[in-house]
């Protein structure tokens, strides 16, 4: 902590504790009470029952989390892909090329995620390439919207890599793509992971530009969480939110795992 003295650690974690505790704490703790619950009962919700969790993990609430799953480790996948592609390829460029290159990338989050869906629908709504209607678009939009993270994740590692290993492994005869896959890759490997953990964490909780473009066959969690609270089943789609987070959190468990032990080599 960069606060050194008793009292000012004391204060900081209290301005803390005001702060995320109405703001975060208490919320997610009346989602996770919900989710238990069949009924208010003046402020809180009462009535404890597993029904809503027997629920979630069978049937059309199993195969959204399916769903969910495949399209943000799908969308993380190619989007880590380009991303990386992207920022190795902009770092050999000049300083306004890579400006050029990181407002490029940077668009699709500057504009609101329900823009995005509809510029998606309406480019592959016609042929030569008809998307609309299928899982494949949404997996595009999750793509073109996570990828600008991933780029920029890669990018800033990039530029604080000491560049002494890949000139030493040069000297010593090395083709650049051995210098590629053996000593930069390698080196930017707690970059990646952390790229691709933001992006799955960020599509598993993609809705604005989903709602416009899922087919039948292809509804993702968030939609169904969306769907049974406007319809009024406030306790159902809270225990369908605690199941989203959960899986959510597992998967960045295990990509913190994988993103230690990178750092530690």
């Amino acid at each position: 902590m960069l606060v050194h003295s008793r009292t000012g650690r004391r204060a900081v974690w209290a301005v803390f504790a005001v702060l995320f505790v109405p703001l975060f704490a208490l919320p997610l703790l009346v989602i996770l009470t919900a989710s238990f619950a069949t009924h208010w009962s003046g402020a809180l919700p009462s009535g404890p029952t597993t029904a809503h969790y027997t629920a979630a993990v069978r049937g059309e609430s199993l195969r959204a989390l399916t769903t969910s799953l495949v399209t943000a480790v799908t969308a993380s996948l190619v989007a880590l892909t380009v991303g990386t592609w992207a920022a190795l390829a902009g770092a050999a460029l000049g300083r306004k090329g890579r400006k050029v290159l990181d407002a490029l990338f940077m668009l699709p989050v500057a504009v609101p995620s329900v823009v995005v869906g509809l510029a998606v629908l309406v480019a592959f709504s016609q042929p030569p390439v008809l998307l609309n209607g299928t899982r494949w678009i949404v997996l595009l939009a999750h793509t073109v919207l996570v990828t600008a993270f991933a780029h920029q994740s890669v990018s800033v590692a990039i530029r604080r890599l000491d560049p002494m290993y890949e000139q030493a492994a040069a000297s010593l005869g090395a083709r650049p793509s051995y210098v590629l896959f053996r000593v930069r890759l390698p080196l930017l490997l707690p970059s990646l992971t952390a790229a691709a953990g933001l992006c799955f964490a960020l599509s598993m909780g993609e809705l604005s530009a989903t709602m416009m473009l899922y087919p039948p066959d292809w509804v993702p969690l968030p939609v169904l969480v969306f769907t049974s609270t406007d319809r009024g089943s406030l306790f159902t789609g809270s225990a369908l939110a605690v199941v989203l987070m959960t899986a959510t959190l597992l998967v960045l468990l295990a990509v913190s795992r994988i993103r230690t032990r990178a750092s530690f080599r």
